[in-house]
């Protein structure tokens, strides 16, 4: 067991949970929850591969009987619906008697939407919400972009030289970026729902696009291809970037290539986020990263991207920048 204290650190360990989860829960949240009592964890959980059981059926299953008078940290709000698969978390929580939860973020479905607090109110339960909500939200991007715009949060992924070149005049593009990168972009990967290419990328290199990291290999996506051609065994097809909104259960979608692709989706204005991994090489003459994506003045590309982080991987550099969009 081990000891911690306070709301903040408890609510990071449940976020960190669900983070791990991420890439495997779809169509439900990536969902973290602890369980402590007498500032001792007693159990802990995140929504399981498939998206049941439920991090809160986890977490209480581990904690027993030793739930009682505990409590309970989720960083999302307990769902509230019934459901086949298993019974409301919101119940469950009073049925262990649990007597004070708190939450991170309310869950933005119709559903559970308020509902899933309110129950546990009414249960006697001493309810805190909007702990740690921002760091919450960032860990269920893709579930909480899924709901808000009908499609999931899109990742893109460039790997570029100092000069902005995916590859040399003849396409040769292996390889820009050192292992550091490349182990970066697996475990991208292992946390993506689905990854997507396009069919030039796909016709070139022949890329498997799985999880090759130890521990993590069964960890791989589904793969999809973005062509209008004839199908590929073991790709889904889409046949232009607004099929998206017909992926109800893919949260996070990573676009890994090449040009024509992230100049599609880029021009459709349907990315969210942009990975750079940039080596420290002069290319010159070779391929740009993209194309034409509607922009006409300098002016109008001002104010839409925001840098969000980075690091150092070896010998390149991640560059991380999110697309800037109004409140919903």
């Amino acid at each position: 067991m081990t000891e911690l204290a306070g709301d903040d650190q408890w609510m990071a360990r449940a976020i960190a949970l669900g983070t791990k989860a991420r890439g495997r829960t779809a169509p439900n949240p990536n969902v973290g929850c602890v369980i402590v009592s007498g500032h001792i964890l007693v159990g802990e959980g995140a929504t399981a591969t498939g998206g049941r059981p439920h991090a809160e059926s986890v977490a209480l299953s581990q904690a027993g009987a030793a739930a009682r008078g505990a409590t309970l940290y989720t960083s999302l709000e307990p769902c509230a619906h019934r459901s086949e698969r298993g019974p409301t978390c919101s119940a469950l929580i009073a049925e262990y008697g649990i007597a004070r939860v708190v939450v991170a973020i309310e869950d933005p479905d119709s559903r559970t939407k308020g509902q899933g607090i309110a129950a546990l109110r009414n249960a006697a339960i001493d309810v805190v919400s909007g702990t740690l909500a921002a760091e919450a939200a960032a860990s269920m991007a893709g579930y909480l972009t899924r709901l808000a715009r009908g499609r999931p949060r899109i990742t893109l992924k460039l790997a570029l030289s100092i000069d902005g070149k995916i590859a040399l005049p003849s396409g040769e593009s292996k390889w820009i970026t050192g292992e550091d990168a490349r182990a970066h972009v697996h475990l991208e990967r292992a946390q993506s729902d689905m990854i997507l290419v396009g069919r030039g990328t796909w016709l070139a290199d022949r890329p498997r696009l799985d999880v090759r990291l130890p521990g993590l290999e069964d960890h791989s996506p589904r793969r999809a291809l973005l062509t209008r051609g004839d199908p590929v065994v073991g790709w889904e097809i889409l046949s232009s970037p607004q099929d998206v909104f017909r992926l109800h259960d893919v949260n996070d979608l990573l676009v890994e290539g090449g040009s024509a692709t992230a100049t599609s989706f880029l021009a459709a204005d349907l990315v969210d986020r942009i990975l750079i991994y940039r080596a420290p090489i002069l290319v010159g003459a070779g391929r740009n990263s993209v194309g034409y994506i509607g922009l006409d003045a300098i002016a109008d590309a001002h104010g839409r991207w925001a840098a969000a982080g980075g690091a150092s991987l070896g010998i390149d550099r991640l560059e991380v920048y999110e697309r800037v969009r109004e409140q919903e």
